[in-house]
């Protein structure tokens, strides 16, 4: 019999081991990507709020928030002892044949804690199934009877096939199948919006769409929609009724200084909106569509139609246990309250660098605990560099960006052990999204290292940057 690998033998597998097996087992290209920016040839030792101690002792401070899920930083004692008393009770698990207290209660809280009669809530596993369901609820809700889907020229809503359909971010570069009737409008922009409207109209005066797809804040471009916006497009689907989505996979628990991002604005409600990511506390894969009560009645609220949105882990017992008490934590410790403080702080610091650094820092945008700076680069740095790096870069239409942007990722770590990451949208701001544990010496170190790290000038910092990819 082969010899198979045990968890303890995880636990002190070299790295050089892990970057073999993912080579032949899992993905060759995620080794080559990671190991360019340094934290892929690390070894990860243990986490606990904003940082993460590697083998060797050092420590990183983690600035990506695990790209959403960290809300809560790394293993929230609350939220591994919530877990531990799930295990230590021997509650059950998965099955499908009976109700689960866990999630009748967690449907109850956030029909408790969500504007207007959002109140009917399912809960699959991650952010792009929540959109499908969403989906697929609009779908119903019409009976079949119209066949478009709108979503915006910035969407980022997941990569499986009815989510990537809607993903209009250039990171999905490969033609994949699509579910038929997807069409784009511009981000923010109402007219574009009405134009897409009128493209499908019916012959009969009618609309063809049934579901309006949109991110009130767009996490992977920090870009936002106004107001104005949201307000016009909440009208705009009450006259045509069509079915109003907002994707809130990322923004949702106090991330951007509102318990949900589109809760800023009193009075406006989509008919479903979805939540993922740290939803599930950064211990547990859940996520959730919550719909309108009108919404989910006429969509599958009969007997045949109870199992038309299901999955073998509907009822899983420990992830929505997990999610009670996450939730619990954003409420009770004013998660957007905190959002607000660190942005504030992190606006004004971004602010005071790009001043500081005109020559390198184009823009600073964001909201809450979601912040970032949009990067220059200078062509004659970005030749050389792209001379020295495999054919592949130089097709890639987004290459000076990334380039600029991973080379001050990389240079972070590297040289002030603190970890970030870029957006995948368009301009690719370099990110700083921080657990909403942080604190205010977290937030001095991220922009004391930014600052020494800009100070370097990007012809440096490009040449740092591909000596760590050749030597990946």
């Amino acid at each position: 019999m082969n010899s198979l690998i045990s968890t303890e033998d995880c636990e002190r597998m070299p790295v050089e081991r892990v970057h073999e097996l993912y080579r032949r087992h899992v993905s060759r290209g995620q080794v080559t990507l990671l190991s360019a920016f340094g934290f892929g040839r690390d070894a990860v030792d243990s986490a606990s709020g904003c940082w993460i101690t590697l083998r060797d002792g050092r420590r990183v401070l983690d600035f990506t928030g695990g790209i959403g899920v960290l809300n809560h930083g790394h293993n929230h004692p609350r939220i591994l002892a919530a877990r531990r008393r799930f295990q230590e009770l021997r509650r059950m698990e998965v099955h499908k044949n009976y109700l689960s207290p866990y999630v009748a209660a967690l449907g109850h809280n956030l029909a408790q804690l969500l504007p207007a009669d959002l109140d009917v809530s399912y809960f699959p596993n991650s952010g792009a199934e929540a959109v499908e369901g969403a989906l697929k609820m609009a779908y119903k809700y019409h009976r079949g009877h119209r066949g478009t889907v709108l979503h915006t020229d910035i969407a980022f809503h997941g990569k499986l096939l009815g989510a990537g359909s809607l993903t209009a971010s250039p990171e999905v570069h490969f033609t994949f199948p699509r579910i038929p009737g997807t069409d784009a409008f511009a981000f923010g922009d109402l007219r574009s919006l009405e134009l897409a409207l009128e493209r499908h109209t019916t012959p009969e005066g009618g609309s063809d769409v049934y579901a309006l797809v949109l991110e009130p804040f767009s996490a992977s471009s920090l870009r936002e929609c106004s107001e104005d916006f949201l307000r016009a497009a909440r009208r705009l689907c009450t006259e045509h009724d069509i079915v109003l989505v907002f994707d809130e996979v990322y923004t949702s628990w106090g991330r951007t200084g509102s318990l949900f991002h589109f809760m800023r604005h009193p009075g406006l409600v989509p008919d479903v909106v979805t939540t993922s990511k740290s939803f599930g506390g950064g211990k547990a894969s859940i996520s959730g569509y919550v719909a309108r009560e009108p919404v989910f009645r006429k969509a599958y609220d009969s007997l045949p139609d109870a199992t038309l949105h299901s999955t073998t882990y509907y009822g899983f017992g420990e992830e929505t246990a997990t999610a009670l008490e996450a939730v619990a934590i954003a409420v009770e410790d004013d998660y957007p309250a905190r959002a607000r403080r660190l942005g504030e702080r992190l606006h004004r610091g971004l602010t005071a660098l790009a001043a500081r650094h005109p020559h390198l820092v184009t823009e600073v945008r964001g909201t809450g605990a979601l912040q970032g700076v949009v990067l220059r680069h200078g062509p004659a740095a970005l030749d050389h560099a792209l001379r020295l790096l495999p054919s592949g870069f130089a097709r890639d239409p987004q290459a000076g960006a990334k380039l600029a942007t991973a080379a001050v990722v990389a240079a972070l770590y590297r040289d002030h052990g603190v970890l970030t990451y870029y957006g995948s949208n368009h301009d690719l701001p370099l990110i700083a999204a921080p657990p909403l544990v942080a604190e205010e010496s977290d937030l001095d170190l991220f922009l004391d290292a930014l600052d020494a790290v800009l100070a370097k000038g990007m012809p440096r910092l490009l040449a740092g940057l591909v000596r760590e990819k050749v030597a990946a």
